[in-house]
């Protein structure tokens, strides 16, 4: 299993419409590019620092899942004003209980 980590940078006070962005119009996309297991966003709200971190089957899948994953960072950009703080891959090398 690999995973790409997205860093994010908002205002705090935007937060709840990114997340309503990425749950009900982002996440229905990623579903869709093969090779996909899931996501975990994880937020601070009070700096509005994020990280979300898609799984992926392999590591071919998450190559190949580029061009869609810099489409998805772009719709979101432009629909919230999310900031692109970096983007990160690693193989996953140990998983209990998820």
């Amino acid at each position: 299993m690999f995973a790409r980590v997205n860093r994010f940078q908002d205002d705090p006070a935007n937060l709840q419409e990114m997340e309503r962005v990425a749950e009900h119009e982002i996440v229905p996309q990623l579903q869709r590019v093969p090779g996909f297991l899931g996501v975990v966003s994880l937020v601070d709200r009070t700096s509005g620092e994020s990280l979300a971190i898609t799984f992926w089957e392999s590591e071919e899948a998450m190559r190949s899942s580029e061009q869609d994953a810099d489409r998805v960072r772009g719709e979101l950009k432009q629909r919230t004003g999310s900031n692109v703080v970096s983007v990160e891959r690693y193989e996953v090398s140990l998983r209990v209980g998820l």
